[in-house]
Parts: structure tokens; C-alpha cells; sequence
């Protein structure tokens, strides 16, 4: 398949931005679990309320690459798909990797609303360091094990873009 310099411009924005999505939201996940003990989202000790709201500021950068990286890497994905002609049918890879990113955008949409409130409040200025931390805390648990399962996707995503399996080859006569 030969690419125009518009369709690989795009797959270039397409795999810069899901790359640093990807990267961003698992440091997001990390940096979130860290706040807490092993069980029940308990606080740990050294956070405590006077420095919250340093702790939450700290967060800015990450939430907002993750804000801006996910809806470029979907619409330049999309873009890509639509300009490129590509057959799903006769490309078993890219079909997958599409059907990943259909089914898991709608729960990944959700939870940026949620980090969207918390960043806007962040940077709001004069905010709740406990409501913050309930958003926080409402993010983990409102899809549960949803994060882990979507970067294990999205791994998989970079195998398949790699190695390309259930690709169709045509026979010309």
C-alpha cells in the first residue's frame, strides 16, 4: 500500500499523539495510585489536606497532555481510515485495532470528563482539595479495571500495527 504525503502526515500525527496519549495515561494512573493506600482509596499519610492542592497542581501538565492528546489521536485515526481507502475486509489488523478504539473511546470519553472537571477546577483557582480528591477517587472506581485493560489494548494495538497479521494477500492473474 503506497501512502500520499497527506495520509502519511496524518498516520504521523495519528501515531505521535496516541503515543504520547498513551504514555501520558500511564503516568496518569501511576501518579493516581499513588496517592493511596492498598485498599479502600485511603489517603495516604503524607498527603495531607495543606498540600493537596500543590499535589493536584502537580497533575496540570499530565491531565492536559492526555486532554488534548486522545481527541487528536481520534480524530487523526479516523481521518486516516477515511482518506486512506484502506479495506478493513482485506486488512484483519487494522480492522481490530479499530474495533479496539470504537469500544473502548466511549469509557476513555467519559473519564476525561472527569479529568477535564478536576483540571478546570485545578486551574480555576480558589477549589476544594477534597473535592478534587472525590473526582479522583470517583475516576478509579466508576469503571474499576477499565484503565489496566484499556493500555493491555492499546499494547496490543502496537503489536498489530507492527507485525500485521490477518492481512489478505490479493492474487492477481
Amino acid at each position: 500500500m503506497q501512502l500520499s504525503r497527506i495520509q502519511k502526515i496524518i498516520l504521523t500525527i495519528t501515531l505521535i499523539s496516541g503515543a504520547l496519549w498513551l504514555g501520558g495515561y500511564i503516568s496518569r494512573i501511576l501518579v493516581g495510585f499513588h496517592f493511596f493506600q492498598e485498599r479502600d482509596f485511603l489517603l495516604k499519610n503524607i498527603f495531607v489536606s495543606s498540600n493537596l492542592a500543590t499535589v493536584f497542581f502537580s497533575q496540570n501538565p499530565i491531565l492536559a497532555l492526555i486532554l488534548i492528546t486522545f481527541p487528536l489521536f481520534l480524530v487523526s485515526f479516523f481521518t486516516f481510515l477515511f482518506i486512506s481507502k484502506t479495506s478493513l475486509k482485506k486488512n484483519g489488523w487494522l480492522f481490530i485495532i479499530t474495533m479496539i478504539i470504537l469500544i473502548t473511546a466511549p469509557f476513555e470519553i467519559y473519564l476525561l470528563t472527569i479529568d477535564y472537571k478536576i483540571l478546570s477546577l485545578v486551574n480555576g483557582g480558589n477549589f476544594d482539595p477534597n473535592y478534587i480528591l472525590n473526582l479522583t477517587i470517583k475516576r478509579f472506581k466508576v469503571l474499576s479495571s477499565f484503565p489496566i485493560i484499556e493500555i493491555a489494548s492499546y499494547f496490543a494495538v502496537i503489536y498489530l500495527m507492527t507485525a500485521k497479521p490477518f492481512t489478505k494477500k490479493s492474487n492477481e492473474n
